[in-house]
């Protein structure tokens, strides 16, 4: 796959975070974008970026083969709403599909620590959609993002944050790395125009790390109102995210992501790419949250 622009790739995932930060970054480097959902109508915002939208799903093997029809590369993202077992079959069709198509090369969206046995069965999942991407022949390349900074203005936790209280099951001093959508989104474009750079590279991906405490500081600053951090007991950790989630934030309190962040901003600054800070991310966005008139 020549290291040139104006390259057909599929983007799955492009109604979210980010995969709509990986259409919007592959639009802005020149290529031609083909978005793959099960809902077109839930994609009028990439719409509006001058994309192809073909409606496809996981679970159709067929449908999945023609939307790589005539294309050169591919931006996986695998939907961990039907949980992890679903998630690796889905994986597992979507590779099976480039493969037949004979794609150039494939780009995965991981996680940073899927592959260390965490047993967080997202984690999980991911390494396991991993290892069939690796024994497919396929050219790859594996990004393994930390936690996505723009989760904070998602319905979990915004309307708290306008109300003052930022709660996770995280502890206080518990230190989180983070990277925002839009950075993956550029890696990915860079990573799918010059290809012979990246092919068989497993790499994490990650922009801060700051306590939950400084977060909610951080947080409180931006906003010009005070966030104070809510931390959720253990006994309420289960009904406050859910059994499937559960097991994550636990891992996190003991372990935590791992990646190097200062190895990762050397790497890609080599390519122009700055990382940005939470409170560069913050700054920017406010969560969505409008300023007090």
């Amino acid at each position: 796959m020549a290291e040139v622009k104006n390259k057909k790739i599929l983007v799955t995932g492009a109604i979210g975070q980010l995969g709509g930060a990986a259409a919007s970054a592959l639009l802005a480097y020149g290529h031609h974008i083909r978005v793959m959902t099960s809902d077109p109508e839930k994609a009028i915002d990439i719409k509006e970026l001058n994309v192809e939208v073909f409606q496809g799903d996981f679970r159709d093997r067929e449908n999945m083969k023609k939307a790589l029809d005539g294309l050169d590369g591919a931006f996986l993202m695998t939907p961990s709403g039907d949980g992890p077992k679903a998630e690796v079959t889905h994986g597992k069709a979507m590779i099976d599909a480039c493969k037949e198509k004979d794609i150039g090369h494939v780009v995965y969206s991981s996680v940073n620590s899927a592959n260390k046995k965490t047993g967080v069965p997202f984690f999980d999942s991911k390494y396991e959609t991993e290892e069939h991407l690796r024994k497919s022949g396929l050219s790859y390349t594996i990004l393994r993002p930390v936690w996505f900074m723009e989760n904070f203005a998602l319905p979990w936790y915004r309307p708290s944050i306008e109300k003052g209280v930022l709660s996770t099951p995280l502890r206080p001093d518990r230190e989180l790395q983070m990277v925002s959508v839009v950075d993956i989104g550029r890696i990915v474009a860079e990573v799918l125009t010059k290809p012979m750079k990246f092919v068989g590279r497993e790499i994490d991906i990650v922009g801060d790390h700051l306590t939950m405490e400084k977060i909610a500081e951080e947080i409180s600053r931006v906003l010009s109102h005070p966030v104070k951090y809510d931390h959720i007991p253990e006994s309420r950790v289960e009904k406050a995210v859910g059994p499937d989630w559960a097991p994550m934030f636990r891992w996190l309190n003991e372990h935590g992501y791992d990646a190097d962040i200062y190895m990762t901003q050397s790497q890609f600054r080599r390519f122009e790419i700055p990382l940005t800070s939470f409170r560069e991310y913050l700054e920017d966005s406010r969560l969505g949250i409008r300023k007090a008139a």
